[in-house]
């Protein structure tokens, strides 16, 4: 057993708190999140999602991402859901990732062609967020743009699990049992530390400045 759930979690905590202090997650957070900025984050992270998953897919069966491959998680359909409900059903020619967006998925392919264990990083990064701090993200989302329940926010939504708090540990445990050189770990928390840079860059693209709120 390693603590590597631990690294994880206090090796990120400036680049958790750097992403939340980003003028676009300011805003958002204060509920001044417009329909247009919203959209295309989800379009950004549909690219994302997209590539992070496949990527996980293709290496499923080797020993170290098994242990943390859970379908469960999965939110391209998710997010298939959510883009069709803003766009319409013609949503996939109307959707672009923005530049940083792009240098996201880039760098996921990388990891999968020559380091696919350090996609570990970026599991952990996603979908713990998705699981913990989401959550309260699709409350705003419901309010600022009063939204029927299971309505433009599935995204956030995780049928599959029963229970989120559960599945979280279930998730770290898994990460504690992961046969990891310490060199390896730490590489694991860079690369997390990363995911937030890219991340942060991602939120950029979307603008710094808050403003008001539409529907």
């Amino acid at each position: 057993m390693t603590n590597l759930a631990e690294k994880l979690k206090l090796g990120t905590q400036q680049s958790h708190s750097n992403a939340e202090h980003t003028g676009f997650m300011k805003n958002f957070l204060s509920g001044g999140i417009t329909r247009e900025s919203f959209c295309q984050l989800l379009s950004n992270l549909y690219f994302v999602y997209s590539q992070l998953e496949a990527e996980l897919q293709s290496h499923q069966t080797e020993p170290n991402i098994s242990r943390i491959y859970f379908p469960e998680l999965n939110r391209k359909a998710n997010l298939e859901k959510d883009l069709n409900f803003y766009y319409g059903e013609h949503w996939p020619d109307n959707i672009t990732a923005s530049p940083a967006a792009q240098a996201y998925v880039s760098r996921l392919r990388e990891l999968s062609a020559t380091e696919p264990t350090l996609l570990i990083a970026h599991s952990y990064t996603r979908y713990m967020g998705d699981l913990s701090g989401g959550q309260s993200l699709k409350k705003i989302v419901q309010s600022v743009f009063n939204l029927e329940e299971h309505q433009g926010i599935c995204f956030y939504e995780f049928d599959e699990i029963p229970d989120i708090n559960e599945f979280k540990n279930l998730y770290r445990q898994r990460l504690n049992e992961l046969v990891l050189t310490e060199q390896l770990q730490d590489q694991v928390v860079a690369e997390a530390n990363n995911a937030f840079t890219l991340n942060i860059a991602m939120l950029r693209d979307l603008g710094e400045a808050p403003t008001p709120a539409t529907v």
